[in-house]
């Protein structure tokens, strides 16, 4: 099939293309469309025969559960068995946003939404565009992030075409996504609430809300056999085309191994690049440099990750180093996506 291509920014805001779009998803069609965190495949979430289309256009594993995106609060109880008042507090100080919270599903949402679980993870994103498509087309659209699985996230209209070309009906096109990185997920159905992936909304942040708030061990570790309960906690995601290692250690002993190796690369006729801050990039000899702003900027690291590996792949790197960037809160979401993405290949200095 064609891909149709509509750019719908501030611009061009076209309502006609927007319910275009929204009849394609009532019709069982697919369309990736902008959210605040990057671009989603939408599908109708109440629809099983979408939801495997939606797996079919990724090459993404039936066991991984997707997000069901809403406009409106009033949509929630249809899709849930109950709203828990934990489920009302996050909502009332971070919905719209980028924040998904996993609850008990409701009969009318299909298991082929939800990876074959009882559960359902929900958000409401707070891109105006993606609100309007979702009301479009019919209030509940199932979406993982536009990509082939395991490929790092689209934050641009032309990423998702570099995947998704002949693969689904229609791209809307938002322009730039303004965070970069996927939403944080917490399950409600656990006692306490467990941050099963981390993002801009932090741990600090949903403890101010309710209290103790616990985070998933396994998320900075490598991939457990058990079925996955949330987007990217199962199989390597994010990841760029060449071989990506992680190096961790003092800044001076990184920079002197890292340059080692890139020059065992080079002697290896390998196209070398690495992933640094402001404050380092220039003390690395590799074929393509990229800074992910400076160390104390996770917001700038956030945005700029996963367009960072697609540039890598644009110009061929085939070996490629980054710093760890270790810290606290949205750090966390930046060193769990660059740690899937290496496949937890890391080095760890003394």
């Amino acid at each position: 099939m064609d891909t149709k291509v509509v750019r719908i920014d501030e611009s061009h805001r076209e309502e006609a293309s927007i319910r275009e779009a929204g009849a394609i998803i009532k019709a069982g069609g697919l369309v990736a469309f902008p959210t605040e965190t990057v671009y989603g495949l939408g599908g109708d979430a109440l629809n099983p025969a979408s939801s495997r289309k939606i797996y079919e256009a990724k090459g993404r594993p039936s066991d991984n559960p997707l997000i069901v995106h809403i406009a409106d609060m009033d949509a929630l109880p249809a899709i849930v068995k109950s709203v828990p008042e934990t489920a009302e507090k996050l909502a009332d100080a971070f919905w719209p946003g980028p924040l998904t919270m996993i609850m008990e599903k409701s009969d009318l949402v299909p298991k082929e939404t939800t990876g074959g679980l009882d559960t359902v993870a929900v958000r409401m994103p707070s891109d105006a565009a993606a609100l309007s498509f979702i009301r479009a087309a019919g209030g509940y659209v199932a979406a993982p992030s536009a990509n082939r699985s395991g490929r790092p996230s689209p934050t641009r209209a032309s990423y998702v075409a570099e995947d998704m070309e002949g693969r689904i009906e229609m791209i809307l096109d938002g322009g730039d996504a303004t965070l970069g990185l996927e939403s944080t997920i917490v399950d409600l159905t656990a006692e306490p609430p467990v941050i099963l992936r981390p993002g801009f909304i932090t741990a600090e942040m949903l403890r101010q809300k309710l209290g103790c708030v616990e985070v998933d061990e396994t998320l900075f570790s490598a991939d457990s056999g058990q079925a996955p309960k949330a987007p990217g906690m199962k199989y390597r995601h994010y990841a760029p085309k060449g071989e990506l290692i992680i190096v961790k250690g003092a800044a001076e002993a990184v920079t002197d191994y890292i340059n080692k190796e890139l020059a065992e690369g080079r002697k290896n006729r390998k196209k070398t690049g690495v992933i640094a801050t402001d404050e380092t990039v220039d003390s690395y000899c590799a074929d393509v440099l990229r800074s992910v702003g400076k160390r104390a900027d996770a917001a700038a690291a956030a945005k700029g990750l996963y367009r960072i590996l697609r540039e890598f792949d644009d110009e061929g790197v085939e070996l490629i180093y980054s710093e760890s960037l270790d810290g606290e809160g949205v750090s966390q979401a930046v060193m769990n996506r660059l740690l899937k993405a290496a496949g937890h290949r890391v080095i760890e200095l003394k």
